[in-house]
Formats: C-alpha cells, sequence, structure tokens
C-alpha cells in the first residue's frame, strides 16, 4: 500500500510511516469526558479500547531527512506488554523507508514530542550483537526536561520511561530548554501537560503552516481544549496549550497533523474547528478492526 504524503510547499514532504498499532482504554484516552460523548467522535472496541496508531512522520527537506518520534519498535516489548497495550502490529518503519529509497542510516534527526514508551521504543533496534541505536547518525533532540525524567523517573512515570530507551541512544541526544529548531522552519515549543518535558512541533511552509499538537491532541477527536487524557500528568497545562495555540492556528486556517490517529494523517478545519475543510486521510482505516 502506498505511503500517505503531504507537501509542505515544494522542499519539504511528510510521509506517515508505519510504526506500529496499538488499542489502548477509550476512558483514559478521554479523561473525564463521558463515553456517549467521545464515543460519537472515535470509534471504539467491544474492550473499550480505541485504535491509536504509533506512525512516525519522516520530514524530507533540502539538507536534513527528519524523523517525528520513532514508533513502538520491533521486538522491543515484553509479550505481557503486547497483550496490555494492545499491540496488533509493531513496527515497519525500516521497510518503509527502502520503500522510499532510504534507510536508517539516512535519517539525520530524530525530534522527539516526548519520550513514553509508544513514541521511543523504536529509537533502539535489537540485533544479535545487543541493543544499538536504530538510526545511528541521527541527532536526537528532546526537551531538556524531558530527557531529565527518562533517566531518573517518579512513581508515576516509570512505567512508561523505559532506560532501554534512552542508554543504547544518549551519545546522539541533543536536548534543549524552551523552543529549538531542528532545521529551518521546524519548531519545537516546550508546552508539558502530557509530560513534564512534552513539546509539540510547528512547521513553516510557504502558504501555511502544520502543527504536529503530539499528546495534548493526540486525535482530531481531541480538539477541544477540556478533553484531555487520564495520563496527562498536568491536565491543566494541556488545557492551557491547545487554548494557546489551537485556537490561533484554527483562526489563520493553519493544518494540523497527526502521530495516534487511525483516520485523519492530516486536517484542516474552518476557524470554528467544527468543518473539516481539508484531509489526508489514512488509506487502511476503513479496514481497521477499531470500526464499528
Amino acid at each position: 500500500m502506498a505511503l500517505e504524503q503531504l507537501n509542505v510547499g515544494s522542499n519539504i514532504t511528510l510521509t506517515w510511516l508505519d510504526g506500529g498499532d496499538t488499542f489502548m482504554d477509550g476512558g483514559a484516552m478521554f479523561g473525564v469526558v463521558p463515553k456517549p460523548l467521545w464515543s460519537r467522535k472515535y470509534p471504539v472496541n467491544e474492550r473499550n479500547q480505541i485504535e491509536l496508531r504509533c506512525d512516525p512522520v519522516l520530514v524530507q527537506m533540502d539538507e536534513q531527512i527528519l524523523l517525528i518520534d520513532s514508533g513502538i519498535g520491533r521486538g522491543r516489548l515484553s509479550e505481557k506488554a503486547l497483550r496490555n497495550y494492545g499491540v496488533t502490529g509493531e513496527s515497519r518503519v525500516e521497510e518503509n523507508l527502502a520503500e522510499l529509497g532510504l534507510t536508517p542510516a539516512d535519517i539525520t534527526d530524530v525530534v522527539m514530542t516526548h519520550m513514553h514508551f509508544d513514541h521511543a521504543c523504536g529509537l533502539v533496534a535489537e540485533t544479535e550483537e545487543g541493543p544499538v541505536p536504530a538510526f545511528p547518525n541521527a541527532v536526537i533532540h528532546v526537551n531538556e526536561t524531558e530527557w531529565d525524567e527518562m533517566r531518573n523517573p517518579n512513581m508515576r512515570s516509570k512505567n512508561t520511561y523505559f532506560k532501554e530507551n534512552w542508554e543504547p541512544v544518549e551519545q546522539l541526544v541533543r536536548t534543549y530548554t524552551d523552543t529549538h529548531e531542528p532545521a529551518p522552519g521546524v519548531r519545537m515549543i516546550h508546552t508539558g501537560g502530557h509530560s513534564a518535558g512534552h513539546a509539540i512541533i510547528r512547521i513553516e511552509g510557504p502558504d501555511s503552516v502544520f502543527w504536529h499538537m503530539a499528546d495534548i491532541m493526540p486525535t482530531h477527536a481531541h480538539q477541544n481544549a477540556l478533553w484531555v487524557l487520564a495520563y496527562d500528568d498536568y491536565p491543566m497545562d494541556s488545557i492551557y496549550a491547545k487554548q494557546k495555540y489551537v485556537t490561533d492556528a484554527l483562526k489563520a486556517g493553519d493544518w494540523f497533523f497527526f502521530y495516534h490517529d487511525y483516520k485523519y494523517r492530516a486536517i484542516r478545519w474552518d476557524e470554528t474547528g467544527k468543518e473539516v475543510q481539508d484531509a489526508v486521510k489514512r488509506k487502511a482505516a476503513a479496514e481497521s478492526p477499531s470500526r464499528r
């Protein structure tokens, strides 16, 4: 199946890669929002689980090839974890890159919105010689607060920050504090909210701006500022960030693109956020087992 792509002007292309598929508890993903409300916007299966893709976004530019987040990898999770997280498919990132005439060694930068397992497991490849960086020539960009907590998790976060995901790649990591530009026109903005070091990404195109809100707006159904995850460590910060960035982006007619959404790769709403003006849809969504 051809990979979904979106051109951001003449010199930037976004391509969604297959980073694996999970099915997580719908109630946890929508927090205090009642199921009769959120289930109208996002399909749920008989186990009360919703499909959450873990698909890195490849950003091809003139001088750099970036990857936004890394997927769940392959052979990185135990059988228990695979079962608990409802994993129905592991990463095919390397195969997808080959379809584009690329290899993991061609990735120049990996842009991490945060380091939770479903975003960071793909940073490491399992080999006969042991774990090694999956993208050996890339600089891994991550917020300083996130990197500190990754290495020193608390009682809550230790269930998602695994040392196996940072020890093999620590020599490749570059940290920043508030904002950071890993490439021209690409800006990482620290928001907190989902985690203390969570960041969103803004890509400046010649005609439009493209926002990746990461896990403070993981799917199109989370556009409402008050619809935040039970997984968020600092939900009021998530609400503030959505009010600050999403509201203005809607008024400007900007695009939003996603890592987790089962249906939409990217979407552009009208300024009210109620009507879809344009979208890139995931081709496989119609056959998704989460469809009712």
